[in-house]
């Protein structure tokens, strides 16, 4: 199957919107406490600004959007850690009926591409502990445990 990652445009919002309601229902569900429905959950504004400084991909799959990726740089100079400078994935989510497909690892491709084109020290993310899906995916594509968010309610 032929998945291609490229960067978003403007005409790709609705099903960009569309991608992200999916998540964060999953999200809704396993946290009703935390998470609240939203049907805009990046403006239009957000959207094309995030366009503009190359920080929003889609994949797709014979030219129909399946999958959305944002990502940010942070630049991290503190006196406790080391100076670093990472690629951070804001968001990855992928359409329901393509889950399972490649996308996720196609993905990854990209950002590791992206993050040696400008020099990062490391990738991060973070991902919902109900997720295991996905937990279990980026295991599998290399990445460990570098904290854990633990609350008392």
């Amino acid at each position: 199957m032929n998945i291609k990652v490229r960067e978003a445009v403007i005409d790709d919002y609705d099903i960009v919107t569309k991608i992200m309601n999916q998540v964060q229902q999953m999200h809704v569900e396993w946290r009703p406490d935390v998470y609240r429905p939203n049907h805009d959950l990046i403006s239009i504004v957000a959207f094309k600004e995030a366009i503009l400084s190359n920080t929003f991909y889609v994949a797709e799959i014979e030219e129909k959007v399946v999958g959305i990726l944002g990502i940010m740089f942070i630049h991290i100079e503190t006196p406790s850690h080391i100076t670093r400078d990472i690629l951070f994935v804001d968001s990855m989510a992928v359409d329901e009926p393509y889950r399972g497909l490649g996308v996720g690892h196609a993905f990854f491709d990209k950002i590791k591409e992206i993050s040696r084109q400008k020099k990062c020290d490391g990738i991060e993310l973070q991902v919902n502990a109900k997720n295991k899906k996905a937990y279990e995916m980026y295991s599998n594509y290399g990445f460990t445990e570098k904290s854990i968010t633990m609350e008392f309610k």
